[in-house]
């Protein structure tokens, strides 16, 4: 039975002293009042405002990235040293991810105290409904900080860089960044892998042992301070295991260790397509965390309380919902992201003898360099003779055509393929996850049927000793009805007895008082 949180029914005492005058005649309707979606709409109000400022948050400190991406290749690319500007893409993608890492971390730790403030707002009624709100608003934020970067690079990099002759430019000068000329799918391997290591051995491993450490080391200068000494002479010098056990840290829950589960399931389910290597880092961090778990559990936290728990609750609703999610997300990699779907494409519908001989050629498009604006020419042509054409990466009718620079037939045979593969990938997934469920049962079939056995038992033993009370209740009626029959005969004979004595009390007195003097 789940009760009212101490908070909750002090806002509904609040709610009623408020409106109602406390008297004798309303004392027995303050049990019938409860707060309702008007009592919780600033808190519901204050909620969504700041997920949604949150959320944007998050979506500005990624564009924030870009821009320093994109000014610091611009600044890169004009130095005068030769290895600097050949290197500049590693150089802008390493430190962008470092950056990208920083800011997570601290927006992780910024976002789990704002989850719980806007919980505390919305004055749930039972812990239970509480935690849930807690968990969905910490996942929300949290999931949305983890992974906004990595869908940036994964289907939003160099989708709007516009074509040569009309490219896309930010803060007037700059022109968007694109992905390099093999696709942005290495980029995003990287960016992965290093957000999720971080993730794991800062926020995951250092964290866990360190804030702990440094909690204590606080409490413990703390009531150094606010409490005096006491000088006992008779106090012992080591300390006993309760002063001990009340210096380390009070326990908060299992949420964090949840939620540092199910981020990195999204990390591993997610982007596979694009890191394979990720479930393997994954089992290595989990090898690792569980003995360090063991050591914060036994020597930095104190002695948890027990809960009883049905099942783990609202997380299986997330973990399910990562799993449908990580199936569309993947086949989208696979499909836009790669170049899977193109070279597929070329083999089988484009190549002349059904090899990739001439994939790369397929894939560039024509540009007239007369067709550049003013001021955006090269500068210094590394070439002898006057270059009339170019080629740039792209699905675009040739400058000789009517319909120049516009998008060709084979970009919308590729995405017309890259749409029909999702959609095959996303439902032959399905079926086969549904498949895999009815094969496996989620109750092995032996016990299942030893379970049937036993309520099978259970029920001729229920049967036999119905079947044995109904024998006993039809013996007492028996018994009952013999002792109502016996008693009527026994009545009657009684009866015809006292009669005959009436009959013969004179002469039986005589006679007994002859018998009694002889006696």
């Amino acid at each position: 039975q789940e009760h009212p949180r101490p908070e909750y029914e002090t806002k509904l005492l609040q709610k009623v002293l408020k409106n109602k005058n406390i008297t004798t005649e309303n004392s027995n309707e303050d049990e019938k009042e409860k707060l309702t979606w008007s009592d919780r709409m600033p808190g519901y109000a204050a909620n969504f405002g700041l997920i949604l400022f949150m959320i944007m948050l998050t979506f500005s400190a990624v564009f924030g990235v870009i821009v320093y991406r994109i000014t610091t290749a611009a600044a890169l690319s004009f130095s005068t040293n030769e290895t600097t500007r050949s290197n500049v893409r590693v150089t802008v993608t390493a430190t962008a991810v470092i950056i990208n890492l920083v800011v997570i971390l601290i927006l992780d730790e910024i976002y789990g105290a704002v989850a719980k403030w806007l919980t505390e707002i919305e004055v749930p009624k039972t812990e239970k409904t509480f935690e849930e709100r807690l968990i969905l608003k910490a996942f929300l934020l949290k999931f949305v900080n983890s992974y906004a970067p990595i869908f940036y690079v994964a289907f939003f990099k160099g989708r709007f860089v516009g074509h040569p002759g009309h490219y896309v430019y930010v803060f007037g000068g700059y022109r968007m960044e694109e992905c390099a000329p093999g696709g942005c799918l290495m980029e995003l391997c990287i960016q992965l892998s290093i957000i999720m290591l971080g993730k794991q051995l800062i926020q995951n491993n250092l964290f866990e042992i360190g804030i702990p450490k440094l909690k204590k080391l606080f409490r413990k200068l703390k009531d150094e301070r606010t409490e005096p000494k006491e000088m006992d002479t008779n106090q012992s010098k080591d300390p006993q295991q309760w002063d001990l056990d009340y210096i380390l840290e009070p326990f908060t829950g299992l949420t964090p260790e949840y939620m540092e589960m199910i981020i990195q399931f999204g990390f591993v389910t997610l982007f596979v397509a694009s890191f394979p290597l990720a479930p393997l880092f994954a089992l290595l961090n989990n090898i690792i965390e569980v003995r360090l778990d063991a050591k914060k559990f036994v020597t930095e936290l104190r002695r948890p309380d027990t809960v009883r728990a049905k099942d783990i609750g609202i997380w299986y609703n997330i973990l399910s919902g990562i799993g449908k999610l990580s199936v569309i997300i993947n086949a989208f990699v696979i499909a836009v992201t790669s170049d899977f779907i193109p070279r597929l494409m070329y083999q089988y519908a484009y190549s002349q003898n059904g090899t990739m001989h001439g994939f790369i050629n397929h894939t560039l498009s024509y540009f007239n360099v007369s067709h550049l604006k003013t001021g955006t020419q090269p500068e210094n042509s590394p070439f002898a003779q006057d270059v009339l054409f170019c080629r740039f990466k792209d699905y675009r009718e040739p400058p000789w055509s009517q319909n120049q620079y516009e998008f060709s037939k084979q970009y919308w045979a590729v995405l017309s393929a890259r749409l029909a593969f999702v959609i095959l990938f996303q439902n032959l997934v399905m079926f086969l996850s549904v498949l895999v469920d009815w094969m496996i049962p989620d109750i092995p079939k032996d016990i299942s049927e030893q379970i049937k056995k036993e309520k099978s038992l259970l029920v001729d033993f229920f049967l036999k000793e119905e079947h044995e009370k109904l024998k006993l209740i039809e013996s007492f009626i028996a018994r009952d009805k013999q002792k109502h029959k016996s008693g009527t005969k026994g009545e009657r004979i009684r009866a015809a007895s006292f009669c005959q004595f009436n009959r013969s009390q004179k002469g039986s007195f005589a006679s007994f008082s002859s018998q009694h003097t002889e006696v």
